[in-house]
């Protein structure tokens, strides 16, 4: 059955209850049927499943694989070294991808406790997991709501849903509308009959969406390719070596030894260590500017946006109603300050007015804030307000002509309240003065005006005539057109003996409150600066079209359809004419035609929590890397199926920010600029060590062919142990530094990488192979030179040197894959001087110390012996530097 607009006794029919509620004994069979009213988790993922996971990186199966091989020809130092290695790589990535799933316990503690219900006619208090379909609720200001439910014997109430549908406006309910699970009731009572608990309610719906498998980062995904090729390449290169030997003839030991060698070299074992100090370090500076990532792989994702999806309320706006103009006596006035903060001043043509002087712009202040059930009080440097939006909003600006609440309370005592309907469009208080009896009355102008019978200006009160409401209402129109919130605001000295119910007559107009959730005033330099970068910025609210359009406007954010045309039937030129698109036009789409208009539209207005997914989805259907901003329940499935979500802090719900990757601690849209800017400085920074660390593998690759190829089986220039120890020990430090390379202002003035782009795209290998080449040769000619037939532990020792020796001066070439790295500066990067020097020292160490020499099959060298390899190294600097030059130049 539909239960929309249904009579109340259908749906209590229908749910096979009544207005008394459920027996005990009712009660207890449907629990058992319907089962506890909570949210259900989907299997957790597990420390286990985490770590069998490990094992799915190839560059465990190829190490596993040498240490095989090195424990079967008797190289026991080599099997622990190996297994050392290997241990260290699976513990780091453990640690890296074991995060405990906290969205549903987040979900859950959005439901109170305990919740009042009717049992056998009587209200009794049960825990809120106890409720069940067909329970009658009692509800009042302040109750979180435990279920989806049907609401009658409704009184004034009001829910704010914001949580749920993303607007900022509390919502009136009436007999028979739905109220929802997590969502609060922000003024009047209520009973309602329950429909769905659990899982199916709109709550449990969304938690549903939240549980949906996550989706690799694009980092992720490139990674596991990098590290998927690079063991191939090993995998092949000593599967070839082996096969080559065997059919020469060559001992089975020595191939093995090389195949070793060969498996280690192209492996790059720093990679994991590198990675994890990049990222760990992004996300400390990140959370310096106020960007907290909660998942350590997403710190890069962001600088690879091409879209941002953000929700207009509490992220490009307050979320907080701020009255900004008052119209009273014909006249204008402008009110500073934003947010529910007293801070501010009234304005007339920039200049402040004194309330003591203009008696009807005074008395409608104290009307807006005695007409009023909402509250705030100063904690230390902050203030606490409960209620209505609206409400908040008048008493914030009556508090900025002087004007408070608690004053007002005490001067106007209050005797009664004729509550708010959507009927009526009015709320009338009545209060006993020193005077005498006064009502006080605001609403919707066109409602207020309709019972006043005259106007108050400064000179005094006449007759309310026909031309003023009409000039009345025209301004209301325009401030209406203008986004803004228009109420009415009137009052009445009450005659002795008058009933209450004649109160809301002949009353004294004076003037029209005209308010806006604010946009943040960073917002638009913030949307200015992604467009400079060439991120687009899309806004999605649960707001009206027009009010998302204003917003839009003013800061930059335009609603004009920018996308393809020709092609588009009448049905989609209809619905991107006006320059948004609303939930019910998105709804009448199918996915063919969303995705030809998705391109150029910028403005959603009206949008359901699964719309929201949808158009993320769209997004990333065309090919773009989408960050999706958010802070209630309504933005968690998009926040975690977006390639980065970006929750609020301050604002956001415990669900969003469990949700995402990224938390904004100041809900500052400004800080995302700051982190698209970190983030793409960190995958530049990533890019940069890979490409050195691979090319320098790709170099001990090149020099061992080129041994067995030219010298066979005999003579290999370094041994798998050696291999390690320049893998592990003396890349880590340079390519830790490029890691950490300070960021470039320049990096915002370049557009997003294209989302499938490799981090070895075509440029950064032919660095890799060019560079690679140059100094496996180096090397090779420095081996041959030492004479390895006569003395093969020298030779050796002359090539690691030499290799070493790169060290010196070849990350140097790395700091830019594009410039020289004179025009960088050497001194810019203090941690690459620092690295450097210390990676030539412990070197140094394991050449000279006697024992370590002997494990490492190393032998110590004179001042004139280095000269070789010093030489050869710096010689190798001014040609990676021409190679990268060209290939800068060729525009690849």
């Amino acid at each position: 059955m539909d239960y929309e607009n249904a009579d109340i006794d259908s749906v209590l029919a229908e749910l096979k209850s009544s207005k008394r509620g459920l027996s005990e004994e009712e009660a207890a069979k449907r629990l058992l049927e319907y089962g506890f009213n909570e949210l259900e988790e989907k299997a957790k993922v597990t420390p286990l499943k985490v770590l069998m996971r490990q094992f799915t990186n190839f560059i465990v199966w190829v190490l596993l694989a040498a240490a095989i091989i090195s424990l079967t020809i008797d190289e026991v130092v080599n099997f622990w070294v190996i297994v050392a290695i290997i241990a260290f790589v699976i513990v780091l990535g453990f640690v890296q991808e074991f995060k405990a799933e906290k969205a549903m316990e987040a979900l859950k503690r959005m439901v109170q406790p305990v919740t009042h219900v009717v049992r056998d006619g009587v209200v009794i208090e049960i825990p809120t997991r106890n409720v069940v379909v067909g329970d009658v609720m009692v509800l009042e200001t302040g109750d979180k709501i435990a279920a989806d439910a049907y609401v009658f014997e409704v009184q004034g109430l009001k829910v704010d849903e914001s949580a749920i549908t993303g607007e900022s406006m509390s919502v009136e309910k009436v007999t028979g509308d739905m109220i929802f699970s997590g969502t609060q009731i922000v003024h009047g009572k209520c009973r309602a009959v329950v429909k769905a608990v659990g899982m199916q309610s709109r709550l449990g719906k969304i938690a549903g969406m939240i549980q949906e498998s996550e989706v690799r980062t694009p980092l992720q995904q490139k990674i596991a390719d990098l590290a998927k090729s690079l063991a191939i390449i090993a995998l092949v290169a000593s599967g070839l070596t082996f096969m080559l030997g065997y059919f020469t003839g060559a001992p089975v030991e020595e191939m093995l030894i090389i195949a070793l060698a060969l498996a280690v070299a192209a492996v790059p074992e720093g990679l994991p260590l590198t990675m994890t100090i990049t990222l760990a370090y992004g996300m400390h500076r990140m959370a310096k500017h106020n960007a907290i990532v909660r998942k350590m792989l997403g710190v890069e994702t962001l600088g690879s946006t091409t879209v941002i999806c953000t929700d207009k309320t509490g992220t490009l706006t307050k979320n907080e109603m701020t009255v900004q103009k008052i119209y009273s006596g014909d006249e204008f006035f402008d009110l500073t300050g934003v947010g529910y903060d007293p801070e501010g001043s009234l304005l007339q043509n920039d200049k402040e007015v004194d309330v003591e002087k203009n008696h009807t712009l005074g008395m409608l202040l104290k009307a807006a804030a005695a007409c009023n059930n909402s509250s705030m009080v100063r904690r230390g440097d902050k203030w606490d307000v409960v209620g209505d939006p609206t409400e908040l909003a008048l008493i914030v600006a009556a508090s900025k002509a002087d004007i408070w609440k608690d004053d007002l309370d005490a001067e106007y005592e209050k005797l009664h309240e004729i509550i708010f309907t959507s009927e009526r469009k009015l709320m009338t208080t009545i209060h006993r003065t020193d005077e005498g009896r006064i009502a006080f009355c605001k609403g919707a102008p066109e409602f207020v005006l309709d019972k006043c019978v005259s106007i108050e200006r400064d000179d005094g009160v006449r007759e309310l005539k026909d031309d003023d409401v009409a000039r009345i209402l025209k301004q209301n129109t325009e401030l209406a057109r203008a986004a803004y919130r228009v109420l009415g605001i009137s009052y009445r000295d009450l005659p002795e003996g008058l009933p209450v119910e004649e109160s809301e007559k002949d009353l004294t107009f004076l003037g029209l409150v005209a308010m806006i959730d604010p946009e943040r005033k960073e917002a638009k330099d913030a949307i200015a600066l992604c467009k400079q970068a060439g991120i687009r910025v899309v806004m999605i609210t649960g707001d009206n079209e027009e009010t998302a359009k204003a917003i839009g406007k003013t800061i930059g954010l335009s609603a004009d359809y920018n996308g393809p045309v020709d092609g588009l039937d009448g049905k989609l030129k209809n619905t991107i004419d006006d320059g948004a698109v609303t939930g019910s036009e998105l709804l009448s789409l199918d996915d063919e035609e969303f995705n030809s208009v998705v391109e150029g539209v910028s403005i959603y207005a009206r949008v359901m929590p699964e719309q929201k997914l949808r158009i993320v989805q769209a997004l990333q259907n065309r090919g773009h890397v989408v960050a999706m901003t958010g802070d209630g329940v309504n933005d968690a499935p998009a926040l975690k199926k977006a390639d980065i979500g970006i929750s609020m802090g301050i604002k956001g719900t415990d669900v969003a920010k469990e949700s995402s990757l990224m938390v904004l601690q100041d809900d500052n849209f400004e800080t995302i600029v700051e982190a698209v800017k970190r983030g793409r400085a960190i995958y530049e920074n990533i890019e940069k060590f890979t490409t050195y660390l691979v090319s320098r593998n790709f170099t001990e690759v090149i020099l061992i062919l080129l041994g067995i190829t030219l010298l066979g089986f005999d003579l290999i220039p370094l041994l798998a142990l050696q291999i390690l120890f320049i893998n592990m020990f003396d890349e880590i430090m340079p390519a830790i530094a490029l890691g950490l390379d300070p960021v470039r202002d320049e990096v915002m003035y370049e557009r997003p990488r294209k989302p499938g782009e490799r981090i070895l795209k075509k440029r950064n290998l032919l660095l890799v192979v060019s560079i690679a080449l140059i100094m496996g040769l180096v090397c090779f000619m420095v081996f041959m030179f030492s004479d390895p037939m006569g003395n093969i532990e020298m030779a050796r020792t002359m090539t690691f040197a030499t290799i070493v020796s790169m060290i010196l001066f070849i990350p140097f070439v790395f700091r830019s894959l594009t410039r020289s790295a004179l025009s960088i500066g050497i001194f810019s990067n203090k941690l690459m001087l620092v690295g450097v020097a210390s990676t030539f020292l412990l070197t140094l160490t394991v050449m000279y110390v006697p024992y370590l020499a002997n494990i490492f099959e190393l032998v110590a060298l004179g001042p004139a012996e280095w000269a070789v390899p010093v030489s050869a190294a710096f010689a190798t600097l001014f040609i990676a530097e021409a190679i990268k030059k060209i290939v800068a130049s060729s525009g690849i």
